[in-house]
């Protein structure tokens, strides 16, 4: 499972950049962190339903799949330069 997260980085971004900014103008995803950061996504009459919970995991699974991935290289890199 580690090898194919960090094997698989490119196809993470390329999934960052298109269904994680969908739709592009403006990136969906960027209106839902904004309301969540708003405080308004978990109480009043503006409250995020589910089906803007899963909008959230939509658009942001692959953008938490790409930092995985980086982190993962990252390390494996920097315990590769350890060795030498």
């Amino acid at each position: 499972m580690k090898n194919q997260l960090k094997k698989n980085c490119k196809l993470f971004l390329i999934a960052s950049l298109t269904l994680g900014l969908a739709p592009f103008n403006p990136p969906h995803i960027i209106g839902k962190i904004q309301w969540i950061l708003g405080g308004n996504a978990f109480s009043g009459e503006n409250a995020m339903q589910a089906q803007d919970w899963f909008d959230v995991l939509l658009h942001g699974s692959p953008w938490l799949l790409l930092l995985i991935s980086i982190v993962l290289n990252l390390f494996a890199l920097l315990a590769k330069n350890d060795q030498k």
